[in-house]
């Protein structure tokens, strides 16, 4: 889908990309994007990726710590 697609049919490409799992959008540079229908989670913390790979237990239990200290 090119670019002037997705952004006049807009909802027509959430559409696809919520069928198909995702959508790629190509500019007329040649750069390449992806829409992808985002997952309803029940946590805030649920599959919570962070730069130093700190566990998700390891997490929730300094911010417990935190949260006793105020």
């Amino acid at each position: 889908m090119t670019y002037s697609e997705a952004r006049q049919n807009f909802a027509t490409a959430l559409e696809k990309s919520k069928k198909d799992g995702g959508v790629l959008v190509t500019r007329s540079d040649g750069s390449c994007f992806k829409i992808t229908p985002e997952e309803n989670y029940t946590s805030p913390f649920e599959n919570i990726k962070t730069l130093a790979n700190i566990k998700k237990e390891i997490l929730l239990e300094v911010l417990r710590e935190s949260r006793e200290e105020d």
